[in-house]
């Protein structure tokens, strides 16, 4: 009889089931238990995250037939009293198996985004990601600003789309789409999207923290924190600070 120690590396190991886990459910032993209790929740997550997976793209296979070229487009950083406003927009195949557990990028630590992002990069057809500097948020408002950018990712794209699903705004472009309202949580590419802004900008951010140390950016990635409002009062905004903001714009 094997110990509870080597059942238990057994199945840490285990990916799928194995015909000598069928000893391992009838085992009384409650160290045994315990490690089938815990390898049987395992199996349960991963095949919620297939099923949520699927769901994802079965939406964006919705708007086309099989082989459809369909693009997932969002943005990052629309609130943030500093920074730009990032926007991507990404192509996916139809086999996705290696983006299984791509979700909203709110939805996930840095650590896990950073992986899909390169993923994402790696699997899409075709992606690019587009900055819209504090000046051009300023002279156009946020929402312009943001849609704007979203346009030059659509049409920045070397492979060119046959569908464009947004995530809850409708683009000037020619391309037939549709605006989902919480796009990043219903649709794949949205959600893949959703990974290369976020990632792109905190990256952004974590650099511009090096330039100006004092206000915190690699932090807060520009948002109105009390840690940012305090460097503000004290150092006064710099040019990457979106002037049409409050409380910039009083200063």
């Amino acid at each position: 009889m094997k110990t509870i120690k080597e059942i238990t590396t057994a199945l840490k190991m285990a990916e799928d089931w194995r015909e000598w886990m069928e000893e391992i459910a009838t085992d009384e032993r409650a160290g045994v238990q315990k490690a089938w209790l815990s390898w049987q929740k395992r199996q349960d997550k991963k095949h919620q995250l297939l099923l949520e997976h699927q769901a994802k793209v079965d939406f964006d296979q919705s708007y086309g037939e099989v082989g459809t070229l369909i693009a997932g487009v969002d943005e990052a950083g629309r609130g943030p009293l500093a920074g730009p406003v990032v926007t991507a927009a990404v192509i996916l195949p139809n086999d996705c198996e290696a983006l299984v557990g791509l979700n909203d990028s709110k939805q996930l630590s840095k650590e896990k985004r950073n992986t899909f992002a390169t993923l994402v990069k790696k699997h899409a057809i075709s992606y690019f990601v587009h900055f819209q500097p504090a000046d051009e948020i300023d002279a156009l408002n946020i929402y312009e600003a943001t849609k704007q950018s979203m346009k030059t990712s659509v049409e920045s794209l070397p492979i060119k789309p046959s569908y464009v699903l947004v995530d809850a705004m409708t683009l000037p472009i020619t391309i037939p789409q549709e605006a989902i309202i919480k796009g990043d949580a219903k649709s794949l590419a949205i959600a893949a999207a959703s990974i290369l802004a976020k990632t792109a900008r905190d990256e952004y951010m974590e650099q511009l923290d090096k330039e100006f140390p004092m206000y915190g950016f690699a932090q807060h990635a520009g948002y109105g924190t009390k840690q940012h409002l305090e460097a503000l009062e004290t150092y006064g905004p710099t040019i990457h600070h979106r002037k049409s903001f409050e409380p910039i714009k009083s200063m």
